[in-house]
């Protein structure tokens, strides 16, 4: 289909006004009012408190209530006991009625606190459990208080996940260009042809990346006339710049010392140099020496997912004493500039910017209180199949120019891959009006289909044609999501998946 002219979009923008609403980010102008954007986004406060999930926010406290109960217990016995014994002592109380505090009197209120727990241990713990005449709980009740135990046990094995910072790289204006001046790059590699660089145009054009997204100072500075570096130097000096000030920012908000970290994972696909990326952050902030540092290279879109499931079970080593993690996910554009002509290979340069982003996680039932999120469930869907492997494959084309191929099967691979993705975290998120039809039709479709065998090896062939066919109910993710945050070239998965599904 040919390109639609300027002057059919324009028409169709006019025709097709935006509609403002209360949860849209940003809003149409008024005739006469400012230009508004997402820092005008307005909620009611009502809206606001119904999206809580309380049950959450009364979990994170109560860690630290039980604490406090605890503290205040203590010290009402250490009261009592010091207002019991101290004037028992020889070192009486004076005649003020003020307590005077020496050796003996100390002595005495640690042995008294002592007895005091003794006792509580005895009549509380001991006898209640003893069998017979001095058992005063009935077996009934203590197989109750044991199955409570074991299930209070199974409940802490799974311990919570907190966001507690999240930091994305804000580029300098040196590292921003527009779309004409991406194919002024392009243009002063002198290696494309003109047909390529006609595609690449057409490929902005749709790529709906905006006039100023980032690409590396290796690569911006031909445009001053200077040659393209692509060397080593460059690709560590644009991977520091992007990882250490999301680093730092990261550490900043979280208000934590980079000692503090525990576990550090770092994805990069295309990058992999040795010393590692995750050497290279731990000697930079000083990291501890024992931390758990972890190097993910080549696993694509899908690696920072990835990492935040690793650190996830990781944590769930430090289950006592609580563990901080740090994800950091980023690509390297300096090295992958892809220098041949075949179009299968073009893509990545015009798809692809400079960015990064960082997380903190912590398993600390302290932290829930000052977290952004609660990390609830991660699910991943691997696919196994052969044009799987092969819809994104870094290789050499035929004139050994290196770059990454995307095969045309990427929209149909992915598309399978988040329908099998959905269908796997359906049973976490859906509410049961929906899991119920679910279950049902896969029900009736398996009694349908052995009815249909059966009939079949009676010979009942047209009784066994008239069979209903019962179609897959597709539940409503809605009545269970809130918010979908889909990938950058997402839309084109979006509408594959809606294909498959046809």
């Amino acid at each position: 289909m040919a390109p639609r002219s300027q002057t059919e979009d324009e028409t169709a923008a006019k025709k097709m006004k935006r509609v403002s609403s209360e949860s849209s980010f940003v809003s149409m102008p008024d005739d006469d009012g400012p230009i508004k954007d997402y820092r005008d986004y307005r909620v009611r406060k009502s809206s606001l408190i119904a999206t809580v999930n309380w049950s959450h926010v009364l979990g994170t406290y109560l860690p630290a209530i039980f604490l406090w109960g605890v503290g205040v217990l203590f010290a009402q016995i250490i009261y009592q006991v010091i207002l019991d014994i101290s004037k028992n002592v020889e070192h009486k109380a004076n005649p003020e009625d003020q307590i005077n505090f020496n050796l003996e009197t100390i002595t005495a209120v640690i042995i008294g606190v002592n007895n005091v727990f003794k006792s509580l241990f005895q009549n509380y713990i001991v006898t209640p459990l003893q069998a017979g005449e001095g058992g005063v709980l009935s077996p009934d009740v203590k197989i109750t208080a044991l199955v409570l135990v074991v299930i209070g046990w199974i409940v802490n094995m799974d311990n919570p996940i907190y966001m507690l910072a999240f930091s994305t790289f804000k580029a300098p204006d040196s590292w921003k260009v527009s779309h004409a001046q991406i194919i002024q790059m392009m243009k002063n590699q002198k290696c494309f042809t003109d047909d390529s660089i006609k595609f690449m145009e057409r490929l902005l054009e749709r790529s709906g990346t905006g006039q100023s997204t980032a690409w590396p100072p290796g690569i911006v500075q031909c445009l001053n006339g200077k040659e393209t570096d692509r060397s080593i130097s460059a690709s560590r000096k644009e991977a520091e710049t992007v990882i250490f000030d999301i680093v730092e920012s990261a550490l900043k908000k979280a208000k934590l010392h980079p000692k503090d970290i525990d576990i550090l994972v770092i994805n990069c696909s295309l990058f992999s140099p040795t010393p590692s990326l995750c050497a290279m952050v731990i000697s930079k902030f000083g990291m501890r020496q024992d931390i758990q540092s972890f190097n993910l290279s080549g696993m694509g879109c899908g690696a920072s997912l990835i990492s935040v499931g690793l650190a996830k079970d990781m944590l769930q080593r430090h289950r006592f004493r609580g563990g901080k993690a740090l994800v950091v996910s980023t690509e390297v554009i300096t090295p992958n500039l892809y220098h041949g002509n075949e179009r299968g290979y073009l893509l990545q340069n015009t798809l692809f910017r400079c960015g990064g982003a960082a997380i903190v996680l912590s398993n600390s039932w302290f932290d829930g209180r000052r977290a952004w999120y609660k990390l609830l469930h991660t699910v991943r869907v691997q696919s196994n199949s052969e044009e799987a492997y092969n819809c994104v494959y870094e290789a050499q084309d035929e004139k050994d120019f290196r770059g990454v191929r995307l095969s045309k099967d990427i929209v149909k691979v992915a598309g399978k891959c988040m329908e099998k993705n959905m269908t796997t975290i359906g049973p976490y998120v859906l509410p049961l009006s929906e899991q119920i039809p679910v279950v049902t039709t896969m029900c009736l479709r398996f009694v349908l289909k052995m009815l249909g065998n059966v009939l079949k090896s009676c010979g009942q062939e047209k009784l066994a044609a008239k069979l209903p066919n019962k179609k897959h109910y597709v539940p409503d993710f809605k009545r269970g999501i809130d918010h979908f945050c889909i990938h950058a070239g997402g839309r084109a998965v979006i509408d594959g998946k809606f294909n498959v599904q046809r």
